[in-house]
């Protein structure tokens, strides 16, 4: 008898691990410019991976948070390059550098720096004014909508009084999901503040109003441009699904590149 209580508890420790280690399964479908195209994002409680096709190549962008690592892996190429911690400090004693040099020019060239790296999204460590990326969207409710089998809550997102987002949103728990399952996301959200201050604003996946501006897991976002809708992102599909560590790897004999403009 004391021996199949072990086995039985043995048993459900197993399977609670094996839940655990479950991952989220992601299909999206993003239309830009008239041209459609099927993203899948796969997410652990540690790794992030996102592939797609939308610059015509087969690209993965892979997040390591353990190793606050992220790669960008072509498929066709069989090419990656890297970002990681010992960059960033680099781009920000560089950056460093540029602003003192700054300090000492006119100023209309001053000006045309700024607004040339706010082009750019912005450089890390920049201070307000100097090459800083916008500010993130503040979103207002809208109404409501349906997108696929879901009813959703659509919110405005505005920089200053142009709208630059429109968000229709779930309530996780019906994906049976928490915010805490896309917790990976939140962290690279900060990794890629220290890179791409602007692509950090743009990575939303399921939070609260305090997270992210507003609540829930959007099912559809677009993105508007001088006040023109730009690209829309709605998911097709969201499954829970063991993901194996590899998918989280450089496949064997890629060759790593270097950043552009790197040495």
């Amino acid at each position: 008898m004391k021996l199949i209580r072990i086995v039985c508890f043995i048993t459900a420790m197993l399977a609670t691990a094996a839940l655990q280690a479950q991952g989220l399964v992601l299909v999206q479908q993003e239309t830009r410019q008239g041209k459609t195209t099927t993203n899948q994002i796969q997410l652990t409680k540690t790794h992030m991976r996102a592939e797609s096709r939308a610059s015509g190549e087969s690209m993965a962008f892979v997040f390591d948070e353990a190793a606050q690592t992220a790669r960008v892996i072509n498929l066709e190429k069989k090419t990656y390059m890297e970002m990681n911690r010992g960059m960033m400090q680099q781009m920000q004693q560089q950056m460093a550098q540029v602003q003192e040099q700054m300090k000492n020019l006119p100023p209309d060239q001053r000006a045309m720096i700024e607004q040339a790296m706010r082009g750019r999204g912005g450089f890390p460590g920049a201070p307000a004014g100097i090459g800083a990326p916008p500010a993130k969207p503040q979103y207002k409710q809208s109404g409501s909508d349906r997108v696929g089998q879901w009813s959703c809550t659509k919110y405005d997102g505005y920089q200053g009084t142009e709208k630059v987002m429109e968000i229709c949103a779930v309530d996780p728990k019906d994906f049976g999901v928490t915010p805490a399952d896309f917790e990976i996301a939140k962290h690279l959200a900060e990794f890629l503040a220290g890179f791409v201050p602007q692509a950090a604003n743009q990575i939303v996946f399921a939070g609260t109003a305090a997270d992210q501006g507003f609540n829930g897991i959007p099912v559809r976002s677009t993105t508007f441009v001088n006040g023109k809708p730009d690209a829309v992102s709605e998911i097709k599909e969201l499954r829970r699904e063991a993901i194996p560590a590899s998918v989280f790897e450089v496949p064997a004999g890629f060759k790593r590149e270097g950043p552009p403009g790197g040495r």
